[in-house]
């Protein structure tokens, strides 16, 4: 089912490319010590470690962008290549890691807030092997949105405005 869905969509939006364009917008908003965050009909929580003035409810921004990169490892494979590409999965697991140094958001002299070391590790399950994960592993690296977004940052336009 999955591949005639998405043999479906590459003809429709072939066809008429406007379709395929998106424009997602998510939105956050002070609750407290966290961040509300919504896109579309979803809502979801960020908050930050005591140490950062946070409460420690909620996954912090860096867990929820390593969790993006993750996720777009699990379902963009599961979901979408492997049909795409003929590869059978049984199962995907992915894990995120990297370094941070929590003194560079306090402003400490010497220390950085930028993330360091950042690695995924993604385990497929396939009967078909290593052939078939190599062959989806090479895809995704050209194709998931947050991977690229990471190894080939774009600009981001920012605007901190009076309310």
């Amino acid at each position: 089912m999955k591949t005639e869905t998405i043999e479906a969509t590459i003809e429709a939006w072939t066809t008429d490319p406007e379709k395929a364009l998106g424009a997602p917008v998510v939105t956050a908003r002070a609750d407290e010590s966290q961040a509300v965050i919504q896109a579309g009909p979803f809502t979801w929580r960020a908050d930050l470690p005591p140490a950062l003035g946070g409460t420690n409810e909620a996954p912090s921004p860096t867990a929820l962008l390593l969790s993006a990169l993750a996720g777009c490892a699990v379902v963009f494979v599961r979901d979408t290549l492997a049909p795409q590409l003929g590869v059978r999965v049984d199962a995907v697991e992915a894990a995120v890691r990297c370094e941070t140094d929590g003194r560079g958001l306090l402003g400490i002299d010497g220390a950085a807030p930028d993330l360091r070391n950042v690695s995924l590790d993604v385990t497929v399950q396939s009967p078909d092997g290593d052939t078939g994960v190599k062959k989806i592993a090479e895809v995704w690296q050209q194709r998931c949105p947050i991977y690229l977004a990471l190894v080939r940052p774009t600009d981001v336009a920012v605007q901190f405005r009076t309310g």
